[in-house]
């Protein structure tokens, strides 16, 4: 882009140049045509005629430019600046095309990484520029972003996006990572919603909208730009999509939360494990859909390693009276183990037995329930009572 910039400046002053002299400017027309054709080897033996030329400063002016441009074309960025530096010192440009050619060599220190230079060089653009565009100030944003000066880079980086209508997605990213890291979320969510009207199928920009309605405390708002990436079949990593469960469950949209996993499981975007199982089953208990909870939360008893989500299984039989079940969920638990709260299962074991008759069975749970000191005087009372009923003391049965 640089190259054409350069070789039609060169083309239309030479048009314009009468004092010049004619056979230098022939050749350079042609130099010029064949670096538009992009024939770079014979452009560059044609101006290479006029290097040892008898030249004015004007016809100088305009072989270096023709050579900064062969240069960049061939990406050898160092050449081609020096080159502009020979144009801007020939004393052959007015007042415009060197400001032009100073914007040309702040670009090019840029390109090549050289942050400080380019601001420099920039800055002494800035001093005499009458109304610098947005890709002046985007690039001294980028300069000063790249030398992890952000406080610096904030103003241009802004700036350039005021100018510039519409802005270029890039401008708007470099000024959305520094309001981010600014922890600036409410500047952040236009400038990404603005960045996502440009650019739809921006998976991070999304994230990002996302991750910046969460920070300020905005569930809901966090789960509509994951949903509308996940329809837009965006969002495929794992992560991503258990991301979006969380932020629905969160946002008391449970259903949503439990569709998301359903629909992800089935597509084999996520894995059969337990912690999955388990979310799903939440997510449906949390809708108050018992019945689709089961099946899951099930599957997640029986892939987890130890005995916790029987357990928990278990409870959610108790609390429907469906004392059976509660029984096989807890033997399950107990025969796994590693369980958090061993007492505890035991103690509801106990309870599930005696409320189905089984009362030898309900004695021997709650006396072993006893060894845990969490619920020993819970298993001490239910025994009295058990005294109470039968007039023998259970012992312990292992």
């Amino acid at each position: 882009m640089l190259a054409r910039a350069l070789a039609l400046a060169v083309c239309l002053a030479a048009g314009a140049a009468l004092a010049a002299n004619p056979a230098s400017m022939r050749r350079l027309n042609e130099a010029i045509e064949l670096l538009n054709a992009g024939k770079l080897a014979e452009a560059r033996e044609v101006v290479a005629k006029l290097e040892g030329a008898a030249l004015g400063p004007y016809e100088r002016s305009r072989v270096e430019q023709v050579t900064a441009s062969i240069e960049y074309a061939q990406g050898n960025l160092g050449a081609a600046r020096t080159h502009l530096e020979r144009a801007r010192d020939s004393g052959g440009l007015n007042d415009a095309e060197l400001a032009a050619v100073q914007f040309q060599i702040a670009q090019l220190y840029v390109a090549d990484e050289k942050w400080r230079d380019g601001i420099a060089a920039l800055e002494a653009w800035f001093a005499k520029a009458e109304e610098p565009g947005p890709a002046a100030y985007y690039l001294l944003a980028v300069a000063h972003f790249q030398l992890g000066e952000s406080e610096r880079a904030l103003a241009p980086a802004q700036r350039a996006v005021e100018l510039a209508d519409p802005p270029n997605a890039a401008w708007l990213e470099l000024l959305i990572a520094l309001r981010l890291q600014r922890e600036e979320w409410a500047q952040a969510v236009p400038l990404l919603e603005r960045l996502l009207s440009l650019a739809p199928d921006r998976k991070s920009a999304w994230l990002q909208l996302s991750a910046a309605h969460a920070a300020r405390g905005d569930r809901a708002g966090a789960v509509a730009p994951l949903a509308i990436a996940r329809r837009a079949g965006l969002l495929r990593d794992s992560s991503e999509l258990r991301r979006l469960a969380e932020l629905a469950f969160a946002a008391g949209m449970p259903a949503r939360g439990a569709a998301v996993l359903r629909e992800a499981l089935a597509a084999n975007q996520l894995e059969h494990d337990p912690a999955t199982e388990r979310a799903l089953g939440n997510a449906y208990l949390a809708a108050r859909d018992y019945e689709r909870a089961l099946a899951p939360l099930e599957r997640a008893a029986e892939l987890a390693e130890g005995g916790d989500d029987f357990a928990r299984l278990a409870e959610l039989h108790a609390q429907r009276d469906e004392w059976p079940a509660a029984s096989r969920a807890l033997r399950q638990a107990l025969a796994k183990g590693k369980l958090a709260r061993p007492g505890q299962a035991e103690l509801l074991l106990g309870v599930a037995s005696y409320n189905q008759g089984e009362l030898t069975a309900a004695g021997q749970a709650f006396a072993r329930a006893q060894a845990d000191p969490a619920v020993r005087d819970q298993a001490e009372r239910w025994l009295r009572l058990l005294r109470s009923e039968t007039g023998v003391t259970p012992a312990a049965s292992h």
